[in-house]
């Protein structure tokens, strides 16, 4: 390389490297016909899976409102109260059902240990007094061992 080229001051102040200039397509390609196929102008929508995908929907919503109704509103409500103390053969535990005027209840109680674990259970039908629309109850519950604590783990409508 010439030294006396390098030096001279015009140069240094010249950018190195190759120019490179950008130039945009005006128009699009031209492909020869018949050989790459034909070549989609815009974005077909997908008119038959969003159709499905909405029928899927509504019917999903319907069978949530319908099961709701049928098994969400209960008006069998079970509280606990507490149990006395608990021997090594039962525990009798002490509990509260909110029920429609006059209507027996089928409720489930369940006895664990500390642990939680599953010491006896028993299913019982409690029946209002008159038209009450609540029942106290007392019911034993037969255990394996000595129980830590009594549940009531729901109440529905008696057969």
């Amino acid at each position: 390389m010439d030294s006396a080229i390098l030096a001279d001051p015009t140069d240094n102040k010249r950018m190195r490297g190759r120019h490179v200039s950008e130039t945009r397509a005006t128009t699009t390609a031209v492909f020869p016909p018949g050989r790459y196929g034909h070549r989609r102008e815009g974005r077909r929508r997908p008119v038959v899976p969003l159709i499905i995908l909405a029928v899927v929907i509504a019917a999903s919503l319907a069978v949530t409102v319908k099961l709701y109704q049928q098994f969400g509103q209960t008006t069998y409500q079970a509280q606990i109260v507490g149990w006395d103390p608990p021997t090594d053969s039962q525990i009798l535990i002490h509990f509260t059902v909110t029920v429609p005027a006059g209507a027996p209840a089928r409720c489930a109680l369940q006895a664990r240990d500390f642990g939680g674990n599953d010491l006896g259970d028993r299913d019982v039908v409690v029946r209002p007094v008159g038209h009450a629309t609540s029942i106290d109850a007392k019911e034993p519950v037969q255990t394996k061992a000595k129980a830590a604590a009594g549940y009531v783990l729901g109440c529905q409508a008696a057969d």
